[in-house]
């Protein structure tokens, strides 16, 4: 991958540098080279055309490659890397930034706190059986990387801070060699890294562990018809266009999901996906579209039908920037959208999903948060309310094309193209 990393106090790194991480690999089934993409899980090998999908087991697992000279011993640190989105409720709106960064995952004054800033481009590989050194066992949860990102974000913030959430969260663990000659040495640009080590120093102190492949490649047919199935590189959801099923990924095979879309008439649409989901809510009344006008203290007529139709959150199912994925879910979740729709995939183009569902139920609370009205005397019964999702949809939405936007009319919302197509590297 082109790896750029930061330094542990450069904290938020804007999605408009278009910044992609490279990864190479080997075709599972012809052994030829591969260089993905990070956000990649569709994989298609040039030199045998046999398309894959790849799962990890967990999180994925990288090295950073080592140009060590060949008699030294290698010692391979072990970084927790999160990239995703921070929301704080806190003074009366609700704060976001899109981070990417990297922190220790032993606590250790030998070894830098974070990855460090490279200004030469990089290949990450994937940490397979074959990869030879001496792997450092992490110590830190991810949790308590979690709560030292997060902590750095709020710090500022007025308090009291209402809720906090991270969504479309990309996590992995990324090992960078190093090797020992009374200083710690840096193997990718064979530099010290630390001041001469005291003579008690002893590599033993730290566990260890055995590298196992991380990774896994599913072949990319249809369970039900045996057809291939089709996506984007970064697709989550992929289509059988034989049978008309859509399939997500699990642990070592592909379930299928339900999908829906709504109906467009004209050209020049894409559909973008939504999951909707219907949720129990305790701590407020929130069945019913009713209700929702109420919460969101909508300048709208109450309607007595209004009390039949059931609520839904509606999540953005595609990654985008924090300030437009809060306003699609506030547009999708308050508008009053078709309760019918009509089932499968649209006919046409359509944005790829990728933000899982699970994801997307992290913000539930959020997104209430961001369409209650006044703020304040919600936000403050916040901790008190309880939301578990019950059911979900995949709803593909259609946004006609316009010369910088896409536009959706019945959410009264547009999005600008090139912030769509920059959302990819989030």
């Amino acid at each position: 991958m082109v790896l750029k990393i930061y330094p542990a106090q450069s904290f938020a790194i804007s999605a408009e540098k278009n910044i992609k991480f490279l990864v190479e690999h080997q075709c599972p089934q012809c052994g030829a080279p591969i260089t993905l993409f990070e956000t990649d899980k569709l994989v298609l090998c040039e030199f045998c055309r046999v398309k894959s999908y790849l799962k990890a087991n967990g999180f994925f697992m990288y090295c950073l490659p080592s140009f060590a000279p060949p008699d030294k011993k290698l010692v391979y640190f072990p970084y927790w890397r999160f990239k995703g989105m921070l929301f704080a409720c806190a003074d009366r709106k609700i704060n976001h930034r899109f981070i990417d960064l990297t922190h220790q995952a032993i606590s250790s004054l030998y070894f830098p706190i974070s990855t460090g800033l490279r200004t030469q481009s990089l290949k990450l590989k994937y940490i397979t059986p074959e990869t030879q050194g001496l792997f450092l066992k992490p110590v830190i949860s991810l949790n308590n990387v979690l709560k030292i990102f997060k902590n750095r974000f709020v710090h500022t913030l007025s308090k009291p801070i209402w809720h906090r959430a991270h969504i479309g969260e990309t996590i992995s663990l990324i090992y960078s060699p190093f090797y020992v000659e009374k200083k710690v040495y840096d193997a990718v640009i064979n530099q010290p890294v630390s001041a001469n080590l005291p003579d008690n120093f002893d590599l033993s102190g730290f566990n260890s562990q055995t590298t196992k492949g991380t990774i896994k490649f599913l072949p990319t047919l249809c369970p039900d018809c045996g057809w291939d199935l089709e996506g984007e590189r970064d697709s989550l959801v992929l289509s059988c266009k034989n049978c008309k099923t859509s399939w997500q990924a699990s642990k070592d095979s592909f379930k299928k999901i339900n999908t829906a879309h709504l109906k467009s008439k004209g050209e020049n649409i894409l559909y973008l996906p939504f999951w909707r989901i219907s949720s129990k809510i305790d701590g407020i009344k929130l069945n019913s579209y009713a209700n929702l006008v109420k919460i969101a203290n909508l300048a709208k007529a109450p309607q007595k039908e209004w009390e039949k139709k059931p609520f839904w959150f509606w999540c953005p199912a595609f990654k985008i920037r924090p300030k437009s994925f809060l306003r699609l879910a506030r547009s999708a979740s308050v508008s009053l959208l078709p309760e019918k729709l009509i089932s499968g995939m649209p006919v046409g183009s359509f944005n790829p999903t990728n933000l899982e569902v699970q994801e997307a139920i992290e913000s539930l609370k959020l997104i209430l948060a961001d369409f209650g009205a006044p703020r304040q005397p919600l936000w403050e019964k916040l901790s008190k309310i309880d939301i578990i999702a019950k059911k979900y949809l995949l709803v593909y939405l259609p946004f006609k094309e316009g010369h910088h936007d896409f536009v959706q009319p019945l959410l009264n919302v547009a999005i600008n193209k090139n912030q769509l197509a920059l959302a990819k590297n989030l």
